[in-house]
């Protein structure tokens, strides 16, 4: 079973790639210190990689 993680937004997406912007939007990250509890499923880790300078990720 996957272990759950919290992802916050801890940079503003203002001015990043498109891209980085719709990753966010999917992961339900809105806005600046929202935080959000997911599964760590290779699709999470792997979107979260992307913008991983704009996002903080800790374990529960």
């Amino acid at each position: 079973m996957s272990k759950p993680i919290t992802v916050r937004l801890i940079r503003s997406p203002i001015g990043r790639p498109e891209k980085h912007r719709k990753i966010l939007q999917a992961l339900g990250l809105t806005r600046l210190n929202k935080s959000v509890d997911l599964y760590s499923t290779p699709q999470i880790i792997g979107a979260v990689r992307k913008v991983i300078h704009l996002v903080e990720v800790t374990e529960r």
